[in-house]
């Protein structure tokens, strides 16, 4: 793995995981067109790093809402940050029962299937238009709506489904505040994150014994970086009610990868 490939990677790691245009999906399309079987498998160590970037920008950029969350967690009189901590909880189960059950079937059946992975693409699409549609939203996340958002979450493991946009855009459908809704959608993804890379570790029984710093040290800086640009913007534009660009961009690439896998 070259200094710049790790770059390169780095930096479309950092921008897909936050932008609403599924960082999977795009792996995908990669492997497939330019038919590499090294993309993402190359250097599983180097992926890990990777999300390892984007998860503590995410940390970094929410700072304040996790260091206050931890505040009222250890407190002894119960408060908002318990039942936010909850509700997040409610939000994983889902998602935990797909990774543990289902992930590797998921991850065959897609593999380098552009006809599914340009299908799901045009399903993030419709999601983001219609939330775009939706009337302005007050609501608050609540257990049975943590539930709601938490099954979009695992449905979002499939490549071509913004994680992201998915559960944003659900959450704003369910009537939830935009800027609660990515405050949510932000912080209920980090328990997974981490616990994905506690257990990916274990699978490599530690650090890999062989493998190039430089690459992996510039790698988790662009993808640190270019998260913190990407997890900020993202906010703003669910601020703004922007999503719908994103829609389009996912109903053009989803059409082109169902014209190519196709034919």
């Amino acid at each position: 793995m070259s200094v710049i490939e790790s770059l390169i990677l780095g930096i479309i790691q950092g921008l897909t995981e936050f932008l609403p245009i599924s960082s999977s999906g795009h792996l995908e399309l990669g492997k497939a067109i330019f038919g590499s079987e090294t993309i993402g498998q190359e250097s599983l160590f180097l992926t890990l790093v990777l999300h390892l970037g984007t998860a503590l920008s995410t940390v970094v950029v929410f700072r304040k809402d996790i260091m206050d969350l931890l505040k009222g967690i250890f407190s002894f009189k119960k408060n908002d940050s318990h039942k936010f901590m909850l509700k997040i909880i409610i939000s994983m189960i889902p998602a935990v029962i797909v990774g543990l059950f289902f992930e590797k079937q998921i991850s065959v059946l897609f593999d380098k299937n552009l006809f599914l992975v340009g299908s799901m693409l045009v399903l993030t699409g419709i999601i983001l238009f219609w939330a775009e549609r939706v009337p302005k939203t007050t609501g608050e996340v609540s257990n049975q709506k943590a539930l709601f958002i938490g099954l979009i979450q695992a449905i979002a493991i499939f490549p071509g489904i913004s994680r992201s946009g998915s559960t944003i855009a659900g959450a704003l459908i369910f009537g939830v505040d935009r800027e609660k809704a990515a405050r949510f959608s932000f912080l209920m993804v980090l328990p997974l994150i981490f616990g994905g890379m506690a257990k990916s570790l274990l699978d490599f029984n530690g650090v890999p014994e062989q493998f190039e710093t430089t690459p992996i040290v510039l790698g988790f800086f662009a993808s640190f970086i270019t998260g913190i640009f990407a997890c900020k913007w993202m906010i703003d534009l669910v601020k703004k009610s922007q999503l719908i660009y994103f829609s389009f961009y996912c109903f053009i690439l989803g059409g082109i990868s169902l014209l190519y896998g196709f034919f």
